[in-house]
């Protein structure tokens, strides 16, 4: 770090006794991590071309001022490389959003994790993975993104696991969850230009994301019936949802847009999907016996708009996702920024 640090540094004999000491002050999230030496941290610093100093923003329940250092010290402990810390910062202000309500989710027992999506050539220059295995590991943009907004939380506002962090299982997601769209098999807008930026705009959007449910359809190749797969999904996510996400995987989306449909119908049959009476109820998974009781989802918050779709995975595999988020996707809105 440079001479104006406003950080604390300790020495250690040893890269080992700094490491144990980090994970006995429960500073990471239990993975071995590189130490964040002056040096190291002032090169994420000089890469951004802007003051350790600088506010990044405002915890707004806790009022802890972010500095650009901060960040970069947990970008050093994940193993971010430099060119990487642009994305980390819009990142981290959009989850400094009010509407993001960052202290909801990470004190929540529902245990959220942040699903970050990375829009633009920028995914693609830093090598940030939206194909095969999408949510799998073996991809260090992905995985150290994610990674050090995770380390970010446990840091700077001190939601450490079993003190402010409460959740009753947590899932995977908390760990790392950072991802891109499958630019060669995405026919529609992307979140960033649904969201009213330019075309090749980079943004980078955060979702307070609950576990994944893996929707099947290896049998039709009509969009109806594909859509239709999702209403187990969208029914175990619950009441109630102002936002989900919903992740189509490229032999999916190719079958829909083969047969000429946009994102604003999907989007619509969805919503019809999601809302249709249990009269009508009688197809996928549910076994002989009562009905579940009410529509999929009911609530004057849902609307087509509700959806947010992407399209990411591997070729290979008709399995695509629902991804419900914390509190319904009420109270906690997604957040997009763009990447300076």
């Amino acid at each position: 770090m440079s001479s104006n640090t406003t950080s604390k540094t300790y020495s250690f004999q040893s890269p080992h006794d700094a490491a144990e000491y980090f994970l006995d002050q429960g500073w990471t999230d239990g993975l071995p991590i590189n130490i964040p030496t002056e040096t190291a941290v002032a090169r994420f610093v000089e890469f951004s071309g802007r003051p350790g100093q600088d506010i990044i923003g405002v915890e707004p329940v806790k009022n802890r001022e972010i500095t650009l250092e901060k960040v970069a010290i947990n970008a050093v402990m994940s193993g971010c490389k430099p060119e990487y810390f642009p994305v980390l910062l819009a990142a981290v202000e959009a989850l400094l959003e009010p509407e993001f309500n960052l202290h909801g989710i990470t004190a929540s027992t529902m245990g959220a994790g942040i699903l970050t999506v990375v829009s633009g050539p920028i995914a693609k220059d830093i090598g940030i993975n939206g194909g095969i295995s999408v949510f799998g590991p073996g991809h260090q943009a992905n995985a150290t993104i994610g990674r050090a907004l995770r380390l970010f939380v446990i840091n700077c506002t001190g939601s450490r696991s079993g003190e402010i962090d409460k959740a009753t299982l947590g899932h995977a997601g908390k760990y790392t969850w950072c991802i891109t769209e499958n630019e060669d098999f995405r026919p529609w807008p992307n979140t960033s230009e649904d969201r009213g930026f330019k075309i090749g705009s980079n943004t980078v959007s955060v979702f307070a994301g609950l576990s994944p449910t893996q929707v099947s359809n290896h049998s039709s190749q009509d969009p109806e019936n594909i859509l239709r797969s999702f209403r187990d999904a969208l029914f175990a996510a619950g009441p109630n949802q102002g936002e989900i996400v919903i992740i189509f995987c490229p032999e999916h989306v190719q079958s829909i847009s083969r047969a000429g449909w946009t994102k604003s119908q999907v989007r619509d049959f969805l919503y019809e999907t999601a809302v249709r009476s249990d009269t009508e109820w009688g197809f996928g998974s549910i076994p002989p016996g009562p009905k579940p009781s009410g529509s999929a989802m009911t609530h004057s918050a849902l609307t087509p708009d509700s959806f947010t779709l992407l399209v990411a995975g591997g070729a290979a595999g008709a399995f695509s996702s629902v991804i419900p988020l914390w509190a319904s996707g009420v109270g906690s809105n997604s957040v997009t920024k763009e990447i300076i």
